[in-house]
């Protein structure tokens, strides 16, 4: 099984491309995702310079990808449901370099672009991206309206454990 679930904030602001043979919209951006380390182990890292986070990187493709590079933004915080890609290629020193990427099936929102830059509340509503097959997209859009953001859930803030 391959599946990958990560929870951080932008590194950066997501870099949006497009494939050209396909024309398709392919985004890259950079997690920061938190070791969960204790407290004593965190600070100790720290004092030693070792970092007491991980920054895998974000490869999204389609529509998501073009909604991810239009509404993220640095130092928002992210869910990320994917799975793991590896690859590799020749740099021009002729070297094999190994490359590692989490690629995205689901791009979920956890706080709105303002409030990364405020007291960093939680989103009243959270935007989330799906890459799913086309057969899947269009039997949902058929008992659906055509608006992009229909399938935002609501999050009452009484839910919220924090």
């Amino acid at each position: 099984m391959n599946k990958v679930i990560l929870i951080g904030r932008l590194t950066q602001d997501p870099e949006l491309r497009f494939s050209q043979g396909s024309n398709m919209a392919v985004a890259h951006f950079s997690v920061a995702v938190d070791k969960g380390l204790s407290r004593d182990k965190r600070d100790e890292m720290a004092r030693q310079g070792k970092p007491t986070a991980d920054f895998p990187r974000v490869v999204v493709f389609g529509r998501q990808a073009e909604s991810c590079a239009n509404y993220l933004s640095k130092g928002l915080m992210v869910a990320v449901e994917g799975s793991i890609q590896t690859g590799s290629y020749t740099n021009k020193e002729g070297r094999k370099v190994y490359t590692t990427e989490v690629l995205a099936n689901r791009v979920e929102f956890i706080e709105r672009a303002n409030a990364s830059k405020g007291a960093g509340q939680p989103s009243q509503q959270r935007p989330s991206f799906d890459n799913r097959p086309a057969q899947q997209t269009q039997n949902q859009n058929q008992t659906n309206s055509n608006d992009d953001f229909d399938s935002f859930s609501q999050i009452n803030d009484d839910e919220i454990p924090f």
